[in-house]
């Protein structure tokens, strides 16, 4: 099968291409590169996390699969809770990440894995899991970016001794040190023989309930057994002749991007160069008006889009958000199929479900999710994301696009597919070209715009910085696109990204 995939690691890029070989589609490719991204890409995403597929067979509409995580459906007295605060250098800065066992949501990934591949894929499940678990057994180097995301985040991949014995011997000992996950690469076998079953109705689902009553978590049996897939039907706007397709309500990453889009529907974007001062004054005075989409109580100022602004405000109330890092995945075959896939384990609890290799989520610590304090999350409730697998596609042109980076993926979607589709550059020059980043009354600016732009559009932004190099601070949008007869695409380098395609059938 013809293919091509678009993803943070070589070896998840090398995992969706096996499966291309083997004459699977791009829903097996994805798969494939999920289960790997959770053995290569540990502190991105996990099997104890969650995330979204947006997938479009080639003779249908885009759908949304949501199996992102789903709060507890009780909670624990606080002071029952194993719940606390961990400080992440980043050099510059630092940031308080909350882990524990009291952290921890329903995970969603394995059933995602497993219950898309039972709708999408054509390839047996073990063929499927094949490389992650070979990843897993004979170990990976630690790559510049993990090795320095590890860095970052090492208090919480010792934070037990679980964790310790797994992550510290090698993962921790940095770039080059080859990564074992044994435990992983055996759980691995197990989901390929057993499906689903073990971790959400079995032993495992035994053990992780068991640490949770034991080490002051919330879940319970009834959480994982009542765990479910949602299908979404996208949100979809139709941009110069695109038809974008992105993730719906409740989840507001998605939806934001399509606002943005609306907004820019009334400029002329391919009048103005890249990169000057009036397609930056452009972006930024679009991106504020976006944030302020975001707040409850300002559909007056935006009266055009009132209606979009209250389908907004009414889908996400009730879901808490969730902001964490992530990691994404883009994939499109020779017959059409594409498939966008972002997943997240935010920071991870530091609590590993006992001899699986499974690092658990620790999504109950976000702030967003506990507005009047922590430990008072809504119970049962599936949680909202900025999260945005984004596929569009006009008369002949496909594109599968989607990317890591909490907030600031929106704007890098917007900008990407704006580069794309405004611009007509290739899949390369889209990802590369620099970026913006508006929030909280900052402005942030990638080098590579003129000096001049620049003096213009920040004389309106007296907050603002300007960095010295790329940084996966401004996300990653890995990019695939497909015209019916040639792959294009890119890897986002601000995230270790890997572009693979195969011609030949």
């Amino acid at each position: 099968m013809k293919g091509a995939v678009a993803a943070g690691h070589v070896k998840t890029a090398e995992a969706a291409m096996r499966m291309y070989e083997l004459g699977g589609n791009a829903f097996d490719a994805c798969l494939a590169a999920l289960a790997a991204a959770c053995v290569v890409e540990p502190v991105l995403t996990s099997l104890g996390g969650g995330g979204f597929l947006l997938a479009r067979r080639i003779d249908s509409r885009p759908l949304l699969y949501d199996f992102f995580v789903q709060t507890p459906r009780q909670r624990r007295a606080r002071d029952e809770a194993d719940f606390y605060p961990v400080i992440a250098d980043f050099g510059t800065a630092q940031q308080e990440f909350h882990i524990g066992a009291g952290s921890i949501a329903t995970p969603g990934t394995i059933r995602g894995l497993v219950g898309t591949h039972d709708r999408l894929g054509s390839l047996p499940l073990a063929e499927i899991l094949a490389p992650a678990m070979e990843y897993a057994s004979e170990g990976v180097p630690v790559n510049a970016l993990q090795a320095y995301i590890f860095s970052i985040v090492s208090p919480i991949y010792r934070a037990t001794p679980a964790a310790e014995a797994l992550y510290g011997g090698e993962a921790l000992q940095g770039e080059g040190t080859m990564f074992h996950q044994p435990a992983l690469a055996e759980t691995l076998a197990w989901l390929s023989a057993e499906g689903d079953a073990p971790f959400y109705q079995g032993e495992i689902a035994q053990r992780l309930v068991t640490l949770c009553i034991d080490q002051g978590g919330h879940l319970q049996l009834a959480d994982l057994e009542n765990y479910r897939i949602i299908e979404r039907v996208p949100l979809q706007h139709r941009y110069r002749g695109y038809h974008v397709a992105t993730n719906p309500g409740p989840s507001s990453g998605g939806t934001l991007i399509n606002f943005a889009l609306s907004l820019l529907d009334h400029q002329d974007m391919a009048a103005a160069d890249f990169g000057s001062a009036a397609h930056l004054k452009t972006l930024a005075h679009v991106m504020a008006r976006t944030n302020l989409a975001r707040e409850d109580g300002i559909l007056s100022r935006f009266t055009r889009h009132s209606r979009l602004l209250e389908e907004y405000l009414a889908q996400i109330a009730g879901h808490p958000v969730n902001n964490r890092g992530t990691t994404h995945i883009s994939t499109i075959d020779g017959q059409g199929n594409s498939a966008s896939l972002t997943l997240s384990n935010g920071e991870g609890s530091g609590q590993l479900v006992p001899d699986t290799g499974i690092m658990l989520n620790n999504m109950l610590g976000e702030e967003d999710l506990n507005p009047a304090g922590f430990n008072r999350w809504p119970c049962d409730v599936r949680v909202s994301s900025m999260m945005a697998p984004t596929l569009a596609e006009d008369h002949r042109h496909l594109i599968a696009i989607g990317s890591g980076g909490s907030n600031r993926l929106r704007t890098a979607i917007l900008q990407t597919l704006s580069n794309l589709i405004d611009f007509a550059m290739s899949p390369e020059q889209a990802v590369n070209a620099p970026r913006i980043h508006f929030e909280r009354d900052r402005l942030d600016i990638e080098p590579g715009f003129a000096a001049e732009a620049i003096a213009a559009l920040v004389a309106n932004y007296p907050d603002h910085r300007t960095w010295t190099s790329q940084n996966l601070f401004f996300g990653g949008t890995h990019t695939v696109c497909w015209d019916g007869r040639q792959f294009s695409g890119a890897g986002d380098p601000r995230r270790g990204g890997v572009f693979r395609c195969r011609h030949a059938s």
